[in-house]
């Protein structure tokens, strides 16, 4: 049996005018990851999810979710999903708990289990409290976490999040990682994951895609994409140019230095190592750095060198019609 609950080969998808949007990729994706999807606009990214969560058709290509096809079996696959958009879905004149058992009747789900699962999910987000009371009164946080187990009551084995802390505050989206990380340590979930936030993919996803043009540009752990930019930097400051032409000559340096004003940036295959090697370099020369500093490489660094753009939100079908679709797609 294998150890993949998501795979696609050669997943294309191609519109009027001979647009292709995605083109040809390849995919497998662990059972019980959490999997960071990242794209500028335009990459594809948001047809991808649309293609797998079984909104859209492929043109060409495959792909299977636990094992049944997205276009033959997708009513199985639908059973097997749970997708939470963006956008805020529930009802704020409903109670949270009626909510959840709007979507368990949309499921066809039995009333006396589906009651028994709301209570768990409300207790596993810490909202067992207030489950009778009406969401209009959630705090943004709080409707976050609603809207997360709104995407669990028909127990899926793959969980769609897209954008799961838009608009929450630093500290509320820290809490939020939290719960998402336990949805997949308690209910063993597969999550695949997609922000704008690349702290946000660097801090929940086991493994990170990259994708533009249609294409796959890279797929790996945050540390292995960031070991690709080969090399942390190290930033000398000095009160005179003739320093930095000195400093310039340090030999670790694997490229060549950048001078900018009265600061050096010299890249080094491992600051930790090569700072002291640096410091002894500069005694022994003369220099007296006014300030030093080590930045290690960050995914932001390679989301850039890899698309050349910002990431930013896709544009494409309302994600609140997508939830309200995906969730009336049952038997």
């Amino acid at each position: 049996m294998t150890d993949y609950i998501i795979e696609t080969e050669n997943l294309t998808k191609t519109y009027p005018g001979n647009i292709q949007a995605v083109k040809g990729i390849h995919l497998q994706i662990k059972q019980g990851e959490i999997f960071g999807f990242l794209g500028p606009n335009g990459a594809g990214k948001t047809t991808t999810i649309k293609m797998l969560s079984t909104s859209i058709t492929p043109t060409s290509g495959s792909a299977s979710i636990m094992g049944y096809d997205i276009v033959k079996d997708s009513l199985r696959v639908r059973r097997n999903i749970g997708v939470v958009p963006q956008d805020l879905t529930a009802d704020e004149d409903l109670k949270a708990v009626e909510n959840l058992r709007m979507i368990a009747r949309f499921y066809d789900l039995p009333k006396v289990p589906s009651n028994k699962k709301i209570a768990e999910l409300l207790n596993l987000v810490d909202l067992g409290d207030v489950g009778g009371h009406y969401v209009r009164t959630f705090s943004g946080g709080m409707r976050k976490r609603l809207e997360l187990i709104m995407g669990l009551v028909n127990e899926p084995k793959v969980l769609f999040l897209d954008e799961p802390t838009l608009g929450l505050d630093v500290q509320t989206r820290a809490k939020m990682w939290d719960y998402i990380k336990k949805v997949r340590e308690d209910l063993g979930v597969t999550i695949i994951l997609t922000t704008h936030y690349l702290e946000e993919a660097d801090e929940l996803s086991d493994r990170i895609c990259i994708i533009d043009h249609g294409n796959i540009i890279t797929i790996g752990t945050s540390a292995e994409l960031k070991a690709s930019l080969k090399g942390d930097s190290i930033i000398v400051e000095t009160k005179d140019e003739e320093s930095l032409k000195t400093v310039a000559e340090f030999s670790g340096s694997l490229e060549e230095p950048a001078i900018n004003g009265k600061e050096i940036r010299l890249t080094v295959k491992d600051a930790d190592s090569d700072l002291p090697l640096l410091m002894d370099f500069m005694i022994k020369k003369g220099i007296t750095p006014m300030k030093m500093s080590v930045q290690k490489p960050s995914l932001d660094q390679v989301f850039l060198k890899l698309t050349g753009n910002e990431i930013r939100e896709d544009s494409g079908e309302s994600a609140f019609k997508q939830a309200l679709t995906m969730r009336r797609m049952r038997r």
